[in-house]
């Protein structure tokens, strides 16, 4: 094994893993030290296996530490296949059986993360995102796995074991983890290196594309709702079948938020978002109730609307019509304009401000129990290089870890060779 300096250690601090070595052979080679990547690792590793992981990045866990601004939202007490978009909606059942969020949970308090529960059963850390990535690591270090840290993964092969060559160096093992994400947020170091790999080895990918991401508008739609930038309103968003109730946001590009974020992911190039700006109430009620007043209609709403947004939704003159004097008609005019808005975004604001991929790696040669690719004996995908993708509010994170802890398991025993 050569020597190297280890990345991790601080200065005066003993190593106390196998950091700083490069083996020539081990059990298994996973590819990213992103969250899958580490806590399949540190379950491999549990299980007596001598593992090294390989990334690109000097730092692990990049993602992790910068996720819900710092906060990291790591997991959600109402996980369920439902959560997830896959071309096999069945695909996560097996895995999410067998890592329910109270074990993530428990893991993670366990080793002195504290944490708080926010609407939708998201649980968000109040020790900050760097402690929960550096327990990750502090776990591969004690457990003896090799990190590689800033390595170029220059090429892969399989002669026979896997062959992994980095920095001039080559590393053999009989199983190949891949946990290599998908190019969201390329500003802390992703790329689509996952999906080439996949193709190497003959496996289809589903088209990627950016998800969780902000959605832009043309240029005519932007100047109306320009005068909006930095406003928010509850609103349910729908695309197709698909409907969010969550916080909008107005940016100078156009629409973000959670409601946004969520419909991002359905969301196809061309396809019209259906809105509704008041879900909670209904402007036949709001008239109704008014239905004597003199106040004029634009008035009415600009009480449960931002002022600003009524006159962009409605016509000049509908918005000037007393409530006195509305019609049938005018009012079912102002019910569909504020309940059932309709909007074609210009697209997205790419992978950049994408919070996942969605597509990736096709599951259908790929094990829902252990994670092995059918065609390839030995390669494993796992977390977000696959064509699984969370809704907003710790799913993917979730996936990460039960995908990882299902692969782990799957891992052939050590040979100790």
């Amino acid at each position: 094994m050569k020597r190297r300096f280890c990345p991790l250690a601080r200065p005066g601090q003993a190593c106390y893993c196998r950091a700083m070595t490069t083996p020539t052979h081990c059990d298994a080679i996973i590819l990213g030290a992103g969250a899958s990547g580490l806590f399949c690792a540190m379950r491999a590793a549990e299980r007596g296996l001598r593992v090294a992981v390989i990334d690109h990045a000097d730092k692990p866990a990049r993602k992790v530490r910068v996720s819900g601004g710092g906060k990291c939202n790591f997991t959600n007490l109402d996980v369920s296949p439902a959560n997830y978009l896959c071309a096999n909606p069945h695909f996560v059942k097996s895995a999410l059986a067998r890592l329910s969020p109270w074990e993530v949970v428990d893991f993670f308090t366990g080793h002195g993360v504290t944490h708080e529960q926010r609407e939708h059963s998201q649980l968000f850390t109040l020790t900050g995102a760097g402690h929960l990535a550096g327990i990750l690591v502090d776990r591969c270090h004690k457990l003896g796995v090799t990190l590689l840290l800033g390595r170029k993964i220059e090429a892969v092969d399989r002669p026979g074991p896997f062959r992994v060559s980095t920095g001039g160096e080559i590393i053999k093992a009989d199983a190949l983890v891949v946990a290599l994400g998908g190019p969201s947020w390329p500003q802390v170091g992703a790329t689509d290196l996952g999906f080439r790999l996949a193709r190497q080895f003959g496996l289809e990918v589903v088209r990627p594309r950016p998800g969780l991401v902000p959605l832009t508008l043309a240029p005519g739609d932007r100047e109306r709702f320009a005068p909006l930038a930095g406003n928010a309103l509850p609103v349910t968003i729908g695309c197709g079948s698909v409907r969010f109730t969550d916080p909008l946001l107005f940016t100078h590009k156009g629409f973000s938020g959670p409601a946004v974020l969520q419909i991002s992911s359905f969301w196809r190039d061309g396809e019209t978002l259906t809105i509704d700006f008041l879900p909670h109430d209904r402007v036949a009620d709001l008239i109704e109730t008014n239905r004597a007043s003199t106040m004029q209609l634009g008035t009415l709403l600009g009480q449960a609307l931002p002022k600003r947004l009524v006159p962009v939704i409605l016509a000049e003159s509908l918005a000037a019509t007393e409530i006195s004097q509305l019609s049938k008609r005018q009012m079912e005019d102002a019910a569909g304009r504020v309940h059932r808005f309709r909007i074609t975004p210009a697209g997205t604001e790419g992978y950049a401000k994408a919070e996942v991929t969605v597509g990736g790696v096709d599951t259908a040669h790929i094990s829902s129990k252990t994670f092995e690719c059918s065609t390839v004996p030995g390669l494993y995908i796992i977390g977000e290089t696959l064509d699984v993708t969370g809704h907003l509010g710790g799913y993917n994170l979730h996936w990460a870890f039960a995908s990882a802890a299902a692969c782990a398991q799957g891992l052939p025993e050590s040979r100790g060779e």
